[in-house]
């Protein structure tokens, strides 16, 4: 039986911090970690080069921390330590799988990640590893939404697959209005005139001016991740 053809050859899969979570209200379940792992390891399998961006959300989020009085720069840079642990769970869980993996972030803590530089990580995605980008860009006032289009940009990415908890772009939040209508796609200029809330505006801005699609879809249905790679109607596409 032949192997399935990958639409892109590189791509990078936005994940949230949430998607670690699995059965806790809180912190990191590894089980839910080598699940994500086992999925990253089917696409990789084709040929598919890897770049994931995590964020914190699991563990800290930086919003949660503003409105208790924190002051905005201290709480993003709480937030950004919460990704580098989740990078360094998702790599552990990974290596578990077989499947070489970098972690790289954009915060400078060598004991357990590499820093960014643009040339190794492209050598490391040739070279078949996975590269998991931590810490966001390393400043305040930019999420992992933008952090995930600039390393893409960065990187040569031909697609942002962005993992949610549903089924792609709605007109609104579908957990909470069942009338949200769902868009199978939308322009960059639509998606920001409307003030949709899936995906910072500002990274959806850095995709539009260079041309970089965005997948929105469902991670936790089982295919949903090598049915995007592989370049099949699912959630909703951004360009």
């Amino acid at each position: 039986m032949p192997q399935d053809k990958p639409a892109y050859t590189r791509i990078l899969l936005k994940l949230s911090g949430e998607s670690l979570l699995g059965n806790l209200s809180h912190g990191i379940d590894f089980t839910a970690a080598r699940s994500i792992a086992f999925d990253i390891r089917e696409i990789h399998s084709l040929g598919v080069q890897i770049a994931v961006m995590i964020g914190g959300g699991n563990i800290f989020r930086g919003n949660a921390g503003i409105q208790t009085g924190m002051e905005r720069v201290s709480a993003d840079y709480m937030g950004m330590l919460a990704t580098i642990m989740n990078g360094i769970a998702l790599e552990e869980a990974l290596e578990k799988e077989g499947v070489g993996a970098v972690h790289v972030s954009a915060i400078e803590i060598k004991q357990v990640a590499d820093p960014f530089i643009r040339k190794k990580v492209c050598r490391h995605l040739e070279e078949g590893r996975v590269i998991i980008f931590s810490a966001g860009i390393g400043s305040p006032y930019f999420t992992t939404d933008t952090a995930a289009a600039l390393r893409a940009l960065e990187v040569g990415a031909e697609v942002i697959l962005k993992a949610t908890q549903v089924d792609g772009v709605f007109s609104d939040d579908p957990l909470k209005n069942k009338e949200a209508k769902k868009f199978n796609s939308i322009s960059y200029l639509e998606f920001i005139k409307m003030g949709l809330k899936v995906m910072d505006t500002t990274a959806v801005s850095l995709c539009k001016d260079n041309g970089l699609p965005i997948i929105v879809f469902n991670f936790h249905k089982k295919g949903n991740l090598k049915n995007a790679v592989l370049g099949k109607n699912i959630g909703t596409i951004i360009s």
